[in-house]
């Protein structure tokens, strides 16, 4: 391919080295695009990024003598003299990159439907919903997120919620050459401004909620930089779908350039809930509701609280785009399971016991609110805390569990390069601010083990952190454990026994 069809869509200069010579972008031919210094082979471009912790503008050298056709840069680099190598200069290399990809892979996202999903919570379980939804109407839709890639059968373990944009576009042209109609994904304000998802406009851009949330070193330095990252999406879709019952969401909206439409619970919003009620039954908790407005439907979600109904609205929006009836929208939505986000797992007709990833303060404190409103005749909380994290979250998440649980059970999670008794101890800390009942118990095994021969009628128990992670991280190995596994194991063993 040649390097001008690669560069078409950007603002560029391009010179011999670092010369003042230019050269015409259309006599260079390019065999390969790679941004890993690694991979630089003969004929290929080399894209130089800044990353956390290493600089790609310093392999300009070694790109030269391992052949490289060209390489992107945000500056100048040192060459040897004489070098000839063209050198592309652009303003962000990054942005560059999503560009070069989406070139490089024909432009997939025009012939795919795209959906792009940002918020604080919500949006695994909202891009699941929508795949089912579609999927129940007869389109093919491929996913990327937190959880993993699907491509048609194929399922691919994902390394990071929003891809870097050349995998990406990698995965959304093998999309098309399954045979996908659409792809819905996760976008993370990570993602926006690291501009992985650019090279492209989303047909439809959904924004679930903010909350306080990635702030911090190699993240957000503040608030208000998270909100204007997420609000990226909305100058990068064509029809914006958005919580119009969050406070930020004119914020999210600033400099929007696409169509808007909102869901909620307000009488002002575009597609509402209404006439709600809870289901509880043994292993089993959902929520009834009608819409009204732009679609009128009733519907039934197999998972708890208002903000599984915030999930399903979203996912009813996006559906009435694709031209889905409700016949169509209401078994899926019924029928939609997401693995670790509030996944219910059947082990007794006495108490309910589910998993899910809550793993900071303010996703358990939303979690066991949400499972109060359910009346339950005690809220059990099982959870670790990570290894070589912030202590400040140990301590934030024990007083959640304390304040918000009838009895917690302190386990292990992950715990890296730091002892597990160390990690809890620091979890205790902030369980003392309270005056909440729990037990520590640091094998997981032994803590899930307690929780279910403890369990008594009308329970709830809530295993959190682990969600959809399949390891335990000990010392600087990943060891394979599955809690619904674990589970199993010990209803095995309670048989034996009987």
């Amino acid at each position: 391919m040649k390097l001008d069809k690669l560069l078409a869509d950007l603002e560029y200069e391009l010179t011999l080295g670092n010369s003042q010579k230019t050269v015409d972008a259309s006599t260079v031919e390019i065999t390969d695009v790679v941004n890993d210094n690694r991979k630089i082979a003969g004929g290929s471009l080399f894209i130089c990024i800044k990353g956390a912790n290493f600089d790609g503008h310093t392999c300009a050298a070694q790109a030269f003598e391992k052949g490289a056709a060209a390489i992107v840069a945000e500056h100048d680099v040192e060459l040897p003299d004489g070098c000839t190598m063209p050198v592309v200069r652009v303003k962000d290399t990054r942005y560059a990159m999503a560009f070069i990809s989406a070139a490089y892979f024909d432009h997939p996202a025009d012939k795919l439907k795209t959906i792009g999903i940002t918020g604080t919570k919500g949006k695994t379980t909202t891009t699941y919903l929508i795949r089912s939804m579609l999927e129940n109407a007869g389109y093919k839709v491929g996913l990327i997120g937190t959880i993993e890639v699907i491509i048609g059968d194929e399922h691919i373990h994902a390394e990071n919620t929003t891809p870097e944009s050349y995998n990406l576009q990698e995965y959304m042209a093998r999309m098309v050459e399954a045979g996908c109609d659409a792809v819905v994904m996760e976008v993370s304000s990570q993602g926006l401004m690291l501009h992985r998802s650019q090279g492209f406009v989303f047909d439809i851009g959904i924004f679930t909620n903010i909350e306080a949330d990635h702030i911090g070193p190699n993240e957000h330095k503040d608030f208000d930089d998270y909100m204007h990252c997420k609000g990226l999406l909305f100058r990068q879709c064509r029809t914006g779908i958005l919580n119009g019952d969050d406070i930020h969401t004119d914020d999210i909206l600033e400099g929007h350039t696409c169509e808007v439409e909102t869901y909620g619970f307000n009488k002002d919003v575009d597609i509402r809930a209404v006439n709600l009620a809870y289901i509880h039954k043994p292993g089993h908790l959902g929520v009834f509701f009608d819409t009204d407005g732009l679609i009128n439907m009733h519907a039934e979600i197999t998972s708890p609280g208002k903000f599984s109904v915030y999930n399903a609205l979203c996912a009813i929006a996006v559906a009435r785009h694709f031209g889905c009836t409700p016949e169509q929208i209401a078994p899926a939505l019924k029928g939609a399971k997401v693995k670790g986000r509030i996944e219910m797992v059947k082990v007794s007709d006495d108490f309910t016991l589910m998993i899910d990833y809550a793993h900071n303060a303010m996703a358990l404190k939303s979690l066991l609110t949400t499972l109060r409103d359910y009346r339950p005749n005690r809220l059990i909380c099982l959870f670790g805390c990570g290894g070589n994290r912030s202590k400040l979250r140990r301590f934030e998440m024990g007083e959640v569990s304390g304040k918000y649980a009838d009895f917690t059970i302190i386990t292990s999670d992950n715990p890296r390069f730091e002892e597990p008794e160390d990690i809890i101890s620091d979890i205790e800390t902030g369980m003392k601010k309270t005056d909440g009942k729990y037990i520590k118990i640091t094998d997981r095994k032994e803590a899930i083990a307690y929780a279910i021969d403890h369990g008594e009628q009308g329970d709830i128990i809530v295993l959190a952190g682990k969600g959809h992670e399949d390891y335990q991280e000990i010392k600087g190995v990943k060891y394979h454990m599955d809690e619904r596994e674990l589970i199993r194991d010990i209803l095995d063993e309670r048989k034996v026994r009987e």
